[in-house]
């Protein structure tokens, strides 16, 4: 049997806790599904996440079924990244996941913005900005997200964790996945000295190597960054 987009969502988001991405109800997932949104609810253990907790909104977040628990406290988050994605002020984002990973969420609380430090890190648009601190659930919060991801597919939140957006659930979770290797990259290499980034120049040949080459050409997907595009594998590139 087909399963439902409800379930889906429901195994993406055990998934982000088998993966280490979230402890608890530390992270929210949303996708688009038509003229809605699925979101996971409000206090949901995501390691135990199941169809039952997932919400279906408008996609002006009007709730759908007046019985279904409430949605997440990050819907205003949520809608805001799906309204960029369908006005074409932000990337194309048929799914949103927000955790609390370790690493990217230390990454957050010391960093204004994590540099170029690998050339996968062009597979998330490039240097991936750090959002200022709000408090969750606020319309302050969600502005400072939204400004964050203009030409790139993922986000850090300062003090708070990571916001990463895909075309798909798969899509999304493979980013979130390279955002904290990345995180963690970071952290190992200013352990052993000064970190060398990857200049502009040196991203741009990336980007011409990689459309050369077909790099990632299993997938159709496309990440942009500040040079160019990078075809983004179905693995999200953690080759």
């Amino acid at each position: 049997m087909t399963p439902t987009p409800q379930e889906l969502l429901a195994a993406a988001a055990r998934r982000t806790a088998e993966e280490g991405l979230v402890i608890g109800t530390g992270g929210n997932l949303s996708v688009r599904d038509g003229e809605r949104l699925l979101v996971t609810a409000t206090g949901v253990d995501l390691a135990r996440c199941t169809a039952a907790d997932v919400v279906a909104v408008g996609l002006d977040g009007t709730p759908l079924d007046p019985a279904a628990p409430a949605p997440t406290s990050e819907l205003p988050l949520h809608l805001g990244v799906h309204a960029d994605a369908r006005s074409g002020a932000g990337a194309g984002a048929g799914a949103v996941v927000h955790v609390h990973a370790p690493w990217s969420t230390a990454a957050a609380c010391v960093l204004d913005e994590l540099p170029v430090v690998h050339y996968q890190q062009l597979l998330l648009g490039g240097s991936v900005r750090v959002a200022p601190y709000a408090t969750f659930g606020t319309p302050e919060l969600a502005a400072g997200v939204r400004a964050a991801l203009a030409g790139r597919s993922a986000a850090l939140m300062a003090n708070h964790g990571a916001v990463v957006v895909g075309a798909c659930l798969d899509q999304a979770l493979e980013r979130a996945l390279l955002l904290e290797w990345l995180c963690a990259l970071h952290h190992r290499a200013s352990a052993l000295g000064e970190v060398r980034t990857l200049s502009e120049a040196q991203q741009h040949e990336v980007v011409l190597a990689a459309l050369a080459s077909g790099y990632g050409s299993t997938s159709s997907s496309t990440s942009s960054s500040g040079s160019g595009t990078v075809a983004a594998t179905d693995d999200g590139g953690r080759a």
